[in-house]
């Protein structure tokens, strides 16, 4: 196997979520050449170098975090300054998806420091792809929130968006998080609640924001990090009726084609089915 030489710069690294042979060669040749080790966690990277066997050849770790960030980011800037290659690394998932990295991708990019991604684990499309909701158009909220008041806030700038919804949860607050959604979004909505995600007790619980409730409620414990995936506003289905007296008003004031195009708008409906039973409607005055 042909392998290039790290180029100079920042490596954003994706680690595994869960299962320790969820990483790429290619993060594993990164780990073993980059000059200079930067994680969320020195003892998580470390534990994975192991589990590889990937030496650290007299390297440190530099430990990278959201209390630390401040000071540590000028001693990683002066080392990519000096065209060493950082490899940077969270506890787990993709860096900079709701975790920290975003403060030193952003400074390299201000110092005109080339960075590089290293594709591989994410806990947000793990759980996309395991919750069996639309996954063509979704929003990622990342953390809600600890208290009750600020995660019902979140939801309401949301509850517009015909997508489905990603959120990450702590299992303490999981049923919590779901009791908010069912106050902003009441209880029929769709969800996929997804724990342990690639490990051995991995678990995907399907169903309404009630049933998941009470599902979780039942147990005695609910451990592991979570993954809430809130599908889509279910779409009411409107009758021939409702468009058909809606149109005789609308045609009262409006011309054929506007009173289409306005019923269509209202009812999120294709404009053949409005302007066909407009046509009708006038022919039987």
């Amino acid at each position: 196997m042909i392998t290039k030489k790290l180029h100079p710069g920042l490596h954003i690294l994706a680690t595994p979520i869960g299962t320790a042979n969820d990483i790429t060669l290619r993060a594993l040749q990164v780990l073993r050449e980059a000059d200079v080790l930067a994680a969320e966690d020195t003892r998580v990277l470390r534990k994975l170098m192991d589990i590889h066997g990937i030496d650290f050849s007299g390297r440190k770790i530099l430990p990278y975090h959201d209390h630390n960030g401040d000071m540590q980011r000028p001693k990683i800037m002066a080392l990519l300054a000096e065209g060493k290659t950082v490899a940077y690394s969270s506890d787990a998932g993709t860096p900079l998806i709701a975790d920290p990295g975003f403060s030193l991708s952003k400074a390299a990019i201000e110092n005109n420091i080339r960075i590089h991604v290293v594709p591989g684990a994410s806990a947000l499309l793990t759980a996309l792809c395991l919750a069996g909701q639309p996954t063509d158009n979704f929003f990622f909220g990342g953390f809600l929130g600890s208290k009750t008041s600020q995660r019902i806030k979140n939801l309401e700038k949301v509850a517009g968006i015909e997508a489905t919804l990603i959120y990450y949860e702590s299992p303490k607050r999981t049923v919590a998080a779901l009791r908010d959604m069912v106050t902003v979004f009441g209880g029929d909505r769709l969800v996929s609640v997804c724990r342990e995600l690639t490990k051995k007790f991995e678990e995907v619980i399907r169903g309404t924001l009630d049933a998941a409730i009470c599902e979780i409620d039942m147990r005695e414990s609910f451990k592991g990090e979570v993954v809430i995936v809130l599908g889509p506003p279910i779409k009411e289905q409107i009758s021939d009726e409702d468009i058909y007296q809606a149109l005789k008003i609308a045609l009262q004031e409006y011309r054929i084609k506007d009173a289409a195009s306005q019923i269509a708008e209202q009812f999120s409906i294709p404009r053949k089915r409005t302007y066909e039973m407009a046509l009708k409607i006038k022919a039987n005055k």
